[in-house]
């Protein structure tokens, strides 16, 4: 079982107090770590349209070829389902020209997939007008990003077809060849759902997949009219790949036992056990390699 490896520059972004890589930095850290590819965070504090002109563009996509970096995917940050009380404002224009945008500055770096959400259910509509609201822009983003050989990829990580199924009939329902689903386990492994029978329905439809372990802390609130605890919603510690409660040997078996072929991208997208230095986030980042080759 052999997939391209990418590491997710998230991982390295400061977003929760963790060490912080420039992007130049980080494509090298990735390297000499010995992955195959980059998945870059398209926002500040790295990879955002705003920041990156012509020539700086070029300029990475010479470092990303220096380092012998094969593979290179965008992670875009979008929620389609965003601010539907304020219909006076063209958020959903605003949100296609920045996949459009992302879809360019993939392209010039020398990748190929961008990564994108759909959006969280609000209150201010209905389901089936939210549902079809993505599909129409992601139609839209896939036929723009289309000429420059780009291919939209969905996370199931927002609520509008969070589940594989739903997923399923989202990829359907938009129709175009550049628009793929990008599934990972996470989701549907906290929502108690079969990953293998999911992994074995979506891997004919997927390019690439993302990846982070996670251990499960039980949380309590403490009601004091019965001097008692009431149980929350657990709470997920990111903890090493080979230490979780996702069974990936399993999930990523059943992927390649349906045709999946892509990548694989490894994220560390919360705080981590053991603190953000980056001796840490280097130890992670190993282990996820090791894995991965014990799984050949």
């Amino acid at each position: 079982m052999s997939f391209p490896t990418l590491l997710h520059s998230v991982s390295y972004s400061g977003s929760w107090g963790q060490d912080l890589l420039s992007v130049d930095d980080f494509v090298r850290k990735a390297a000499a770590l010995g992955f195959n590819g980059v998945m870059l965070m398209a926002k500040r504090p790295h990879l955002s349209v705003l920041d990156y002109d012509a020539q700086a563009r070029a300029g990475l996509k010479k470092l990303i070829r220096q380092n012998g970096l094969t593979k290179v995917c965008l992670a875009g940050y979008s929620n389609f389902t965003a601010d539907l009380e304020h219909a006076e404002i063209p958020m959903r224009e605003m949100q296609i020209s920045y996949v459009t945008e992302l879809a360019q500055l993939a392209h010039d770096i020398g990748g190929d997939l961008i990564r994108i959400y759909t959006g969280y259910e609000n209150p201010a509509s209905g389901y089936l007008p939210q549902w079809n609201l993505v599909v129409d822009v992601l139609q839209e983003c896939a036929d723009r990003a289309a000429p420059l050989g780009v291919t939209v990829g969905v996370q199931n990580h927002h609520d509008i077809a969070v589940d594989y199924r739903s997923q399923r009939d989202l990829i359907e329902a938009v129709g175009r060849p550049n628009c793929r689903p990008l599934f990972d386990a996470w989701a549907p492994a906290l929502q108690g759902t079969d990953i293998v029978e999911a992994a074995r329905v979506m891997a004919p439809l997927m390019p690439h997949t993302t990846i982070a372990n996670y251990q499960k802390r039980p949380r309590f609130l403490y009601e004091p009219d019965v001097i008692n605890y009431r149980a929350g919603v657990p709470y997920a510690q990111a903890v090493p790949i080979d230490e979780g409660f996702i069974d990936y040997k399993a999930f990523l078996g059943a992927l390649r036992d349906g045709g999946f072929s892509g990548s694989v991208a490894y994220e560390m997208c919360s705080p981590i056990l053991g603190g953000g230095s980056l001796e840490n986030l280097d130890s992670y980042a190993r282990r996820f390699l090791l894995f991965m080759d014990a799984l050949k």
